[in-house]
């Protein structure tokens, strides 16, 4: 591992890399950043063939988008095991129709088992659009048996 790898930087570096191969994120234009303990950044663009038929993005991008990005922030926590989604709670503020859209996480709670994190979606023009909260719990996946993870 490269000096900038090693540490907190390495673990949120394997993170990201974690995300980007999951072969789910190969039908969405999006990108993790991890920017520090307990906080994530998801950039995802939002396209027309994921419309609803009234012409904005269907809720579950929402759900996706929010999931992410609490649940990454989460995992800045966890550096031995992957975390799973036990309960999401969101709430929609505004439709989104085509562009990019900013999801934000960042860890509350909970550091042993259980750990539950929130996340809100912001649209191009800097409003919310959604808000959610999440409960993870880690599962007895280890981080390093991944090959995403492990590079």
């Amino acid at each position: 591992m490269p000096p900038e790898e090693t540490g907190a930087q390495g673990h949120y570096r394997a993170l990201e890399r974690l995300y980007a191969s999951a072969p789910v994120n190969s039908l969405f234009n999006s990108k993790l950043e991890i920017t520090g303990k307990g906080i994530s950044r998801l950039t995802f663009m939002v396209t027309k063939d994921v419309y609803h038929a009234a012409g904005a993005a269907h809720g579950t991008i929402y759900f996706k988008m929010l999931d992410d990005a609490a649940f990454y922030a989460a995992n800045t926590l966890a550096t031995d095991t992957f975390l799973l989604t036990t309960s999401f709670n969101l709430h929609f503020t505004k439709p989104v129709r085509e562009g990019e859209v900013v999801a934000e996480g960042k860890w509350v709670s909970g550091k042993r088992r259980v750990m539950v994190a929130e996340s809100r979606l912001v649209d191009g023009e800097g409003e919310e659009i959604g808000r959610g909260t999440g409960t993870f719990m880690r599962s007895r996946i280890p981080l390093s048996s991944l090959p995403g993870y492990v590079g």
